[in-house]
């Protein structure tokens, strides 16, 4: 098994040809709270990125990867390391998957192990952390589940239509490289 394929999964780089995935993807305005984002994003601005996405880690501090079905090579989400802190030996993680469809099939869980022991493996990455809002209970439960432990709340953080949202800090420390 290659080291960024697990048993159902294979995580890849972004190809030319995932440009409408992409804007389809990130317009999803449902997930804009997770993710930060307050407008949409053009075809041209994606098209921009694409062209860079090809650049280290240690120069652009982000990598972004595609994660699809070994079965059929079928995009499900994508799993990005970011904040990349190659001197601090750090990164934030996130992930999305996408379609409802491929919800709780265990894609996550595969992907999340898999870009963590890539992380601490190939990076030599001694800390990755996420920040998950208080009531996203399935995120919370997927990155604790990967050993990620709980290191703070950030009250009111997230201002959402509904009002605020607390927001948890969570680390998972590669005891290999103590």
């Amino acid at each position: 098994m290659q080291i960024l394929e697990n048993n159902n999964i294979r995580l890849r780089a972004l190809e030319p040809t995932d440009l409408k995935l992409l804007y389809s993807w990130e317009n999803d305005s449902s997930i804009w709270e997770v993710s930060h984002t307050l407008k949409p994003f053009s075809l041209f601005v994606l098209k921009q990125y694409l062209e860079t996405s090809h650049l280290d880690i240690f120069e652009s501090k982000q990598l972004r990867l595609v994660i699809e079905r070994k079965e059929d090579q079928e995009p499900v989400g994508l799993i990005d390391l970011f904040d990349f802190d190659p001197f601090h030996q750090h990164a934030g993680i996130g992930i999305s998957i996408n379609n409802r469809e491929h919800q709780q099939k265990g894609y996550a869980t595969e992907a999340l192990e898999t870009l963590c022991d890539y992380a601490f493996s190939v990076l030599q990455v001694h800390q990755l952390y996420c920040n998950i809002t208080s009531k996203n209970e399935a995120s919370l439960k997927l990155f604790q589940n990967q050993g990620f432990e709980i290191a703070g709340l950030k009250k009111d953080w997230i201002k959402t239509q509904n009002g605020w949202l607390d927001e948890y800090l969570l680390q998972k420390i590669n005891s290999t490289n103590l």
